[in-house]
């Protein structure tokens, strides 16, 4: 089946931090030098922040840069960080220690990073990018020189008989395609091995993160408060451990 194809300037693939802050810096940019251009951004989940998981500590300096006037605009940065502990834990007791440099986070802010991806794609949607939620970018589409075109949508539904799919994706056409999927994309695996990105960098290393939202009784909730720890559950020859963050309310 052929597919239907549109054209634009820049295709961003995915609706992260990343992939939106680029979308916006872009139409930045082309309002500074009077131009125009016309920036898409495809996103797999059902909206911006669906599919980001991560409660975060945010360092603003690059949103200062970005958008400085972020808090008339509403940005969700509601908790500054208040104070930093660090401790190395045992079966049956915890030991603080000195915090790391690089965990001071005196200036920066807890937040929900969904809600955060939110409020950036409202910001860029101000701007004039082109938000597609729900489509996933599903194959990388190259020119006969082997450069990137773009890349296409999957196939939506079933067919009659329910055995292949039905509706077949659509093709976005780009002069530049930034692929902003995240450390484990399914298309940028493929640009890696196709185009030998990593042919000459160290391994990639990757942890499992496990995230709750805990409701606690006011008296026990100190907002601000960001608590680090080491050791116990795990073994001495397991990395790992653990983050507790004071959200508002």
């Amino acid at each position: 089946m052929e597919r239907e194809y549109m054209e634009y300037d820049v295709v961003v693939v995915g609706g992260g931090p990343s992939g939106l802050s680029a979308a916006i810096r872009l139409k930045q940019l082309a309002a500074e030098k009077g131009q125009e251009i016309s920036v898409c951004l495809l996103e797999k989940g059902s909206e911006i922040g669906a599919h980001i998981l991560s409660g975060a500590v945010l360092e603003p300096r690059t949103l200062n840069e970005l958008i400085p006037d972020w808090k008339e605009k509403g940005a969700p940065l509601n908790t500054p960080a208040k104070s930093d502990r660090f401790l190395y834990l045992t079966e049956t007791e915890s030991i603080q220690l000195p915090t790391p440099p690089q965990m001071n986070n005196h200036g920066n802010y807890i937040i929900s990073l969904g809600n955060f991806c939110r409020w950036l794609g409202q910001q860029a949607e101000e701007l004039g990018v082109e938000i597609y939620p729900g489509f996933a970018a599903a194959e990388v589409l190259f020119h006969a020189d082997g450069s990137v075109k773009g890349v296409a949508t999957g196939n939506v539904g079933t067919g009659k008989n329910g055995d292949q799919e039905g509706e077949p994706g659509i093709e976005l056409w780009a002069k530049q395609t930034i692929f902003a999927e995240g450390c484990r994309g399914s298309l940028t695996k493929g640009l890696f091995e196709r185009f030998q990105l990593r042919a000459e960098a160290d391994p990639q290393t990757y942890g499992i993160g496990i995230k709750e939202l805990w409701e606690v009784k006011p008296e026990l909730h100190e907002e601000g408060k960001i608590t680090h720890t080491a050791g116990w559950p795990m073994d001495q020859s397991t990395y790992g451990g653990s983050f507790l963050y004071h959200l508002e309310n």
